[in-house]
């Protein structure tokens, strides 16, 4: 068989053809994405000059990238040969067992809708989330999925669907946040100047809010000394550095005092 026999051959004619088709759609495939690109990032611009909330811009760019990556593929199977209404009835009729296996998708597309029109919280909130006690600071809302970046910088991803359904804190909703300290004395240690003492450091930080309720009480009564409950308010930029601080300053003060900050003990009695 000479070349010109195995050029014509239907069956050879019939690969190559398939070839070329393959290699055509790989080109478009290719286009497309960078198609894709270029409209994503025309879409970013377009709302940074409107101006749009981060978690918004961030949630449309998550949507589109996946509707129009669905789209390129639909194209690309069609021009393989794939009859239009045949992938559509196709798709129809497993409607039902897509639409049951991707149902927390769905779920987490509902509560990324429902989130960036509410707006229980937005991109550099710092939030507590309940059902996993997660916390921290939110630094992106995707289609599906909330990105969370802990105290600790660790990245948490949590479903949009739970962060709608349950219950969150969004600590930064207002400006300032609580802070508590807790530590103990000792039961024989004298519980009015602990308390001034306590008092003192509270009103000497320079990033406590004066003009807030600063309080030193009696928490509880425990095992082995007197609990004592160290309260006042700071900015939420300042929390954490705050509270190392403030806990440390106050076991400062109660040593320099000589108020004896007890450890746990067992008293054992025998009997003859």
């Amino acid at each position: 068989m000479n070349i010109q026999e195995f050029i014509s051959n239907p069956a050879v004619a019939h690969v190559v053809d398939l070839l070329l088709r393959v290699v055509f759609e790989l080109i478009i495939f290719v286009f497309g994405v960078q198609l894709i690109k270029l409209v994503r990032k025309i879409i970013r611009k377009s709302m940074e000059k409107a101006k749009a909330e981060k978690g918004v811009a961030q949630f449309v760019d998550s949507f589109v990238k996946t509707a129009l990556y669905v789209i390129l593929a639909f194209f690309i199977a069609s021009n393989l040969g794939m009859d239009a209404a045949s992938i559509v009835a196709l798709l129809g009729s497993a409607g039902v067992a897509i639409g049951l296996a991707v149902q927390g998708s769905l779920s987490n597309l509902a509560g990324g809708v429902l989130i960036l029109l509410l707006k229980p919280f937005k991109v550099g909130d710092y939030i507590i989330e309940s059902s996993h006690s997660y916390e921290g600071v939110v630094d992106e809302i995707q289609i599906f999925y909330t990105r969370l970046i802990t105290p600790e910088n660790h990245v948490v991803m949590l479903p949009n669907g739970n962060l709608a359904n349950n219950s969150l804190v969004n600590v930064t909703a207002t400006p300032f946040r609580r802070l508590d300290v807790s530590l103990q004395i000792a039961y024989t240690a004298d519980i009015e100047k602990a308390k001034a003492i306590l008092q003192q450091v509270l009103a000497s930080d320079e990033k406590s809010c004066k003009d807030q309720d600063m309080t030193v009480f009696v928490a509880s009564l425990d095992d082995s000394g007197v609990t004592m409950g160290v309260r006042c308010y700071v900015r939420n930029e300042d929390y954490w550095t705050s509270r190392w601080r403030i806990t440390e300053q106050c076991k400062k003060a109660l040593d320099a005092a000589g108020v004896e900050i007890p450890f746990p003990q067992l008293d054992v009695h025998m009997k003859e």
